[in-house]
């Protein structure tokens, strides 16, 4: 299974997808999780531009719940030579949901290279699995393996703020034919938890924004989120995301404010 796959995304025309919302796509308040709606709107633009993503970036407007579906509707605003400038608008009947705007495409360009540098910490098999609240039950939190590199445990969770540093290792179970742009878009939808782990409450929030911007895609079982809270003022919770192969390739970077709120139970 792909990554499209695992979000049911179908094509209905050249320019035209559906998914529907299904428990393994939802939120533990049942709706679409923001790095879904991101992932296959990334998968819908590499579809009709027939080209890489370079960097995407979804705005949530409202909620998809849990058995609607949602449309999207990709348009295709500039195709040059070398990059496609596209933005896929996501609808549940009439009303908007989310909008992915996007860049795609590849260059020669003879220099490469990578400048930042994975953190030492214990692999996926020595970190411990995260644990799950009542409410993560029947959701995408039970499609993923989560393991806590660097983190505390629900318990721990005691109101002392941290270092706004959490560090996790998170694969998704089914998915067996290897990490592409849809998949991180998945995977890049962490800053709300780590909200919680910065301000040692049990908190999260609802996203507003993810940006995602690719690197070099290599093999990889698991993916490395290196998630740094900067700020958490007036309400809202600002951070930013690395994401590593197991072999220390950096994937992608993601950054992402989301409403903070405390968790009901």
């Amino acid at each position: 299974m792909d990554a499209r796959a695992f979000l049911g995304l179908v094509q209905q025309s050249e320019t035209t997808f559906s998914l529907s919302v299904i428990p393994q796509l939802t939120t533990s308040g049942g709706f679409l999780f923001g790095g879904a709606g991101l992932g296959a709107g990334i998968a819908a633009l590499e579809t009709v531009s027939q080209r890489r993503c370079t960097w995407a970036t979804a705005q949530y407007l409202s909620y998809a719940k849990r058995d609607e579906h949602v449309q999207i509707d990709v348009t295709v605003a500039v195709s040059g030579s070398s990059v496609t400038q596209a933005r896929a608008v996501c609808r549940v009947d009439d009303r908007e949901v989310l909008t992915v705007n996007a860049a795609l495409g590849d260059r020669d360009f003879a220099a490469s290279g990578q400048f930042v540098t994975m953190p030492a910490v214990v692999s996926p098999s020595e970190s411990r699995p995260r644990t799950l609240r009542a409410a993560h039950a029947n959701s995408i939190m039970e499609a993923l393996d989560m393991r806590i590199a660097k983190g505390r445990d629900l318990d721990e969770l005691d109101g002392t703020p941290g270092d706004g540093q959490t560090i996790m290792w998170v694969r998704i179970k089914s998915l067996v034919d290897g990490i592409d742009a849809a998949a991180l878009g998945i995977l890049g939808d962490f800053v709300p938890m780590a909200a919680g782990q910065a301000l040692g409450l049990r908190a999260g929030g609802n996203s507003l924004d993810n940006t995602i911007r690719f690197a070099h895609l290599v093999p990889t079982d698991w993916v490395m989120l290196d998630i740094q809270i900067e700020s958490v003022q007036r309400g809202f919770a600002h951070g930013t995301i690395q994401m590593f192969a197991e072999d220390g390739t950096l994937l992608a970077t993601a950054s992402q404010s989301c409403i903070a709120r405390k968790w009901k139970n």
